[in-house]
Order: structure tokens, then sequence, then C-alpha cells
């Protein structure tokens, strides 16, 4: 696998090298609900039917759309300034008029999988409108009545697709990561930039920024609670995940593409496609993207080929402008301790997000949030629509690609075993899109070894 693959013109009409350089930049884990409670709330401020399309039918797509079925339903009160400046603490938020109409994916069978899923809860998606393929996305985005589109294919297309809703004039929600490449984000932030003159939303997936424990420690930190910030400690510590094993008849191509996300160009390996949400709290507790990194990491336990070519474990050192270090342990390894959480260290105090939440002051003083936590994965969607109901669109779309950034930025010290700088990153050409996108043959991407491997 090139670092840079030529392109077809025929085959990927969206081509995010051309557009940068003539610019100027299985159902696993799917929400699965059967009933809908009857909640009484106020009217929204503008209660605009909202018509949604998916583009990408797997477990998180199946999920995403359930939550905002779900939400509709409930009436939630969000952390203070939750879209506006001045929105009230405790604002009511009610997506209302939520209709599915589009249905696109890859594959028939996840695309029928999804659908199953909504006709439990009452929806039905009319065939005439349930696209498979590569160019799925493309018919689903020729339907005038779509105005929420959720993107949650795999990363390697979410530049592609992002870029395809916000030219078709719709509102977006984009999974994270935001791409699997430098180029890819960069597209991104040019889509929000598109986007905000044509007055549409984008939305993204960091849903830690929707947790209201996660806002309300964050919140105290920038109120200077524990101090200056020294250093941050975090860690995604956990066993291996899924895998689909190969069936007869499936190419080369279908085999990757189900099993994405062990495949650095599918899914940009795993501080890219998870750790992402980490480094997007620490971009938010520092109000800024790092300025460079050094790490380390391998492929020590996970050699199996069904693992493709990505690491299993990496360690990433990331400082700041202001000299602030972020220390990242990530893992996917069986048998191991788990862990999922992040220290703060400031100079009055610490702070802890993660299974506990807490401040803790150097003068003794202690507090640990103790209300009822939020869904975010829910919230999310209801921010989203509120802002577009409001003529106030979210654009997330830079947040999400520096965040991006910084996994790639990390991802890539690891892989060369070279500091690398974020200078240094925004000028590299690295592009993981396809001459052609089709089911056929694919070669293996080989592993990256550090000492060898070089950013492009």
């Amino acid at each position: 696998m090139r670092k840079t693959i030529g392109k077809s013109k025929d085959s990927n009409p969206i081509t995010r090298r051309k557009f940068i350089e003539n610019s100027s930049l299985g159902l696993a884990g799917a929400a699965v609900i059967t009933t809908f409670p009857n909640v009484i709330a106020k009217p929204a401020i503008n209660d605009m039917e909202i018509k949604v399309g998916v583009i990408g039918c797997g477990g998180r797509g199946t999920g995403a759309v359930l939550d905002v079925l779900n939400a509709a339903t409930k009436i939630i009160y969000p952390m203070e300034g939750y879209h506006t400046e001045d929105a009230a603490e405790g604002a009511k938020v009610q997506a209302q008029n939520i209709k599915v109409v589009a249905l696109a994916d890859a594959f028939s069978d996840r695309l029928e999988a999804c659908r199953s899923q909504l006709m439990k809860v009452g929806v039905e998606v009319e065939d005439k409108n349930c696209f498979t393929g590569f160019d799925a996305y493309q018919k689903l985005l020729e339907i005038d009545e779509i105005n929420y589109v959720l993107i949650t294919s795999p990363p390697h297309f979410h530049p592609m697709h992002l870029r395809a809703a916000i030219e078709a004039d719709k509102n977006a929600f984009v999974e994270k990561p935001a791409s699997v490449d430098v180029l890819g984000a960069k597209s991104v932030i040019e889509s929000g930039e598109m986007a905000k003159k044509k007055g549409l939303a984008i939305g993204a997936g960091t849903n830690r920024r929707r947790d209201n424990v996660m806002r309300e420690v964050i919140r105290k930190i920038h109120n200077g609670e524990i101090g200056k910030v020294k250093a941050m400690y975090t860690e995604f510590l956990i066993g291996e995940l899924w895998s689909v094993d190969r069936e007869p008849g499936w190419s080369e191509m279908e085999y990757q593409m189900r099993n994405w996300l062990y495949y650095t160009y599918l899914g940009g390996d795993m501080i890219v496609e998870q750790y992402v949400h980490v480094l997007d709290s620490m971009n938010w507790v520092n109000g800024n993207h790092p300025v460079k990194a050094i790490a380390l990491g391998g492929r020590q336990v996970r050699t199996d080929p069904k693992f493709g070519n990505i690491y299993d474990h990496m360690s990433v050192q990331y400082e700041y402008p202001d000299g602030v270090l972020g220390f990242c342990m990530d893992r996917q390894i069986n048998g191991c301790t788990n862990r999922v959480q992040d220290l703060i260290i400031g100079c009055d105090g610490k702070a802890t997000l993660g299974y506990a939440s807490s401040i803790v002051k150097d003068n003794g003083d202690q507090w640990r949030f103790r209300g009822e936590k939020n869904n975010s994965y829910q919230l999310e969607h209801l921010e989203i629509i509120q802002s577009i109901r409001d003529g106030n669109p979210i654009n997330e779309a830079r947040q999400v690609a520096e965040s991006t950034l910084t996994a790639i930025l990390g991802r890539e010290a690891a892989y060369s075993g070279r500091e690398i700088t974020w200078e240094t990153l925004m000028q590299s050409n690295q592009d993981y899109t396809l001459a052609k996108y089709e089911f056929g043959d694919m070669p293996m991407p080989p592993v990256p070894m550090p000492g060898k491997y070089q950013l492009t």
C-alpha cells in the first residue's frame, strides 16, 4: 500500500488532493432499543422536521440513528453554554418531528440489519431509499428532502462523504475520527468552511464534549480550580476488539472493509480510531493542539494476519505550545489490566476524568461529581438538531479535524520512531485514497517498522 495512491476520475469523483491543491488549504455495540417513553415537553423554537439519511449502517450507524430517535422522545438538560454563549443552564432541548428517510451502505446485509432494528421501533425505510455499493452515498444525497446526514461509514470515507454532503446542502454529523490521513483532515477543515458559508451544521462524534461530567470537570479546570495545568496522563487500556471471519466468495477488498479497524488506510490504527476521544479531551483542556510528539509502539501480541497491519500498543508524549506535556498509553491486548482514565495535574491540585471524576486540591479540598450522568450519544444529536432549528448551526469540523491530526501525529511518531512536529505533519501530502473503489484484489499493507518507515 503506497502512502499516496493514484486517483481515477471515473471511480472516485471526489478527490481530496485535487481539492486541497486548488483551495486555501456487524451490529456489535449498537444501542438496540424497543420502546420510546412518552414525554411531554415544550416545543422547539423552530419545530422544523428533521429528515435523516444514514451513510454507513454498521454497529455505529445503527446506534447513531437509534440515538437520534430515542433522544427525540426525551427532555435533556445540558450543561451551560451547550451551543450558544447565552444558552441558559438547564435549557430544555427536544428533537421532535424526526423521520428516517434513507439508508446507504457498501454491504446489503449490514443495511438490512440496520433496517431490521429500525422496524423494531416502528420506523420503516422504503425500498427505493435503500442503497448499497461504493456509490450508495451519492444516491442517498440526491434525495432532496434529507436535511440531516449521519456519516458513520468506516473512517477512510469520512472526508469524502462529508464533502459530498455539504456540497449537496445537507447538515451533517460525522463520526470520529475525521480522517485517517493528513489530506483527509485538511479536507474536513475545508468542508467546515464551506458549511459556514452555506449556513449548514457539522457536528462531530467526539461525544465526550457532550458528557455532562466531562463538561463540569473541564469547566472547573478552565476556571482555575487546580491552577495552571502542568501535565496530563491518559490511558485507554483494553483488550482485543471484534473481527469478522472470512467467508467464501469475499474478495480481499471486501474482507478488509469488513475488518476496517485493522487496516491503517481504512481505520487509521487504534490511536486514531479510538484514542482520538482522549486526545480531543486533551486539546479541549488546553484549548489548543500539540506542537510535537515522540512515541513508541508495536505489534507484539496481535500478530495474526487477521489483524491487518496496525499496532496493538502505543505510548506517546505530546508537547503543547505552553510546555504542557500529555502522556498517552493505548493498548488492545487481552489478559492485561484494563483502565480508561485521564489525570490532569495542575499547580494547585489534580483532576480525574473517567470512571471516577473528581477534583482534589493541594489544600485538601475535594469535589466529586454526584449528579446523574447524561447520555452523551443522544445529546450530541439533540444539540446539533437544535442548532439547526435555531438558525445557529454548530460547526465542529476544525475541532474534530485537529483532534484527528493530533492522533495522526502520535501514530506517525510511533510508526517512524522519530519526533514529529505539527508543522512537519501539516506539510505532509499523506493521502490514503484509492485509485478506484471496487470489490476485488487488494494488497496486504505492510506493518510499519520504526526506523524504516517515514512520513511522506
